[in-house]
């Protein structure tokens, strides 16, 4: 039976996120000239097609990005589809703190005189056919003026956070039972420290509400049924830290840490009683974290974190004692 959606109720920004990342997208670099002249390129996993005749393909970009006036501006575009070997361009396009993303990197020349990256699955020339205005990303349609299909390799994929290879390598390193926990735990407290530390940097005033939103929601969660739930917010916690740190490449490595994380600890949910799976007194380490971070404080933080950590530690001891 088909259960109806009231779309007048609020839905959690999160849940909604994660919902959004089970359909598996490839994974292009839009590029084009800005007024100056100058290339103008960002890595997109929004584009799709949307009419074959005639041919046109759309993808979306945030209003916040800088790259929004040069495309808005601009009469013609390429998209460049990328294969699996090429996840490090996809990186460096993705990247805020790269200024020259083409710097080093294999280009030709497009119709319209807009750049392409060389070495593609496929590349389709587009002269901007329509823009729309969507909540907080714009919609470019483009007429696809022309196209190469370069190679038969796999595609670059993107799903649930993490590109798909990895995201399988992984879930395989979990099941196997090869990534032990305590290597784990140790992973994620040096890689968090950091990010930790970032965030206390970079962090904006709306970065720290939506951590303290998704505190509120964690801590409502206190039934035994709600302990799957529990767990996935306090997962999203550490993924907001990522996000207020605003360091892509690092954002790459904890979310590989999340992802095996999860794994770890769906597994344990099977085998734990409730009264082991709910552990309030991690509660006031992380609004001291919280709290830290909207001081700016990072000694205070970073003990917060590791007095947290400490604790996993020691339960999971515990646990491997008990057994």
């Amino acid at each position: 039976m088909t259960t109806a959606l009231n779309t007048l109720t609020p839905f959690d920004p999160m849940e909604f996120r994660r919902a959004l990342g089970t359909f598996p997208t490839g994974v292009a670099i839009i590029t084009t000239c800005g007024p100056d002249g100058q290339p103008v390129g960002l890595t997109c996993n929004s584009f799709s097609s949307v009419s074959l005749d005639p041919p046109l393909v759309l993808w979306s970009l945030r209003r916040a990005s800088k790259s929004l006036p040069a495309f808005r501006a601009a009469s013609h575009f390429a998209i460049n589809v990328l294969a699996e070997d090429q996840r490090e361009l996809s990186a460096r396009f993705a990247s805020s703190s790269i200024p020259d993303k083409f710097a080093g990197t294999a280009c030709g020349t497009g119709h319209g005189g807009v750049p392409l990256i060389e070495n593609c699955l496929a590349r389709f020339h587009c002269s901007t056919y329509a823009e729309y205005e969507a909540g907080d990303h714009y919609i470019f349609v483009g007429r696809v003026e022309r196209f190469e299909h370069a190679r038969e390799d796999d595609p670059l994929v993107f799903y649930k956070g993490a590109y798909m290879i990895l995201a399988q390598s992984l879930r395989e390193l979990a099941n196997d039972g090869r990534m032990s926990m305590p290597a784990l735990i140790e992973a994620r407290m040096n890689v968090y420290g950091i990010l930790l530390k970032l965030a206390c940097l970079k962090g904006s005033a709306e970065d720290f509400d939506e951590i303290e939103a998704n505190l509120d929601t964690m801590e409502a969660l206190k039934q035994r049924g709600d302990m799957a739930s529990r767990a996935r917010a306090a997962l999203d916690f550490f993924n907001l830290i990522t996000q207020a740190a605003h360091n892509d490449v690092l954002s790459i490595v904890a979310q590989s840490l999340r992802t095996l994380m999860h794994h770890a600890v769906t597994t344990q949910a099977a085998e734990m009683t409730w009264p082991a799976m709910h552990q309030p007194e991690l509660t006031p380490l992380r609004r001291r974290m919280l709290e830290c971070l909207r001081a700016r404080d990072q000694e205070g933080a970073l003990a917060a974190m590791e007095t947290y950590f400490s604790h996993v530690q020691r339960f999971q001891s515990q646990r491997k004692t008990a057994q």
